[in-house]
């Protein structure tokens, strides 16, 4: 399996702002939940390239460029994180169906745009599925998500 993986070395840019963002969408029963997608979703966005390529690190500016080019960067994935969520139960607060949308830019070491990414997951859970685990329609889209993204990667080959 690594004898396919990709020799590009690539970076995600995330830093601290970005994994303190602070999300509130529909709940069950007119309630709200609140989480932090970019904290949330980082491992995996790293884990969608570490799927694809051998060398992956994080970045925390994309304006960065004396770093990105002395780390011998190739490809700079640069992710903005959408999610929605509801659920159709007037009882249980925690979404039984939630949706998250990844859009990445990609651009070179010089930060000239290569290509652009949208990858969408969804997930369900019923109230017997979570009722020990609140998230588990959130975390069904995450895996999702991050799954699509591999594979939208993998076949765009000027991004291999």
């Amino acid at each position: 399996m690594e004898s396919q993986l990709s020799s590009k070395k690539v970076a995600y840019v995330m830093n601290d702002t970005d994994r303190g963002k602070q999300v509130t969408t529909a709940g069950g029963g007119g309630d709200k939940v609140s989480y932090s997608p970019y904290r949330d979703m980082e491992k995996a966005i790293r884990d969608a390239l570490r799927a694809v390529y051998t060398d992956v690190i994080v970045v925390p500016d994309v304006k960065d460029g004396a770093l990105i080019r002395n780390a011998g960067i190739d490809l700079v994935f640069v992710p903005e994180i959408t999610t929605t969520s509801s659920s159709s139960s007037p009882v249980t607060w925690p979404p039984t169906q939630f949706s998250t949308e990844i859009s990445c830019k990609v651009t070179n070491a010089d930060g000239v745009e290569i290509d652009r990414l949208r990858v969408t997951g969804n997930g369900y859970a019923d109230y017997e599925e979570f009722k020990s685990n609140f998230g588990l329609a959130a975390n069904r889209a995450g895996t999702d998500v991050a799954a699509k993204l591999s594979r939208e990667i993998a076949d765009r080959p000027k991004l291999r």
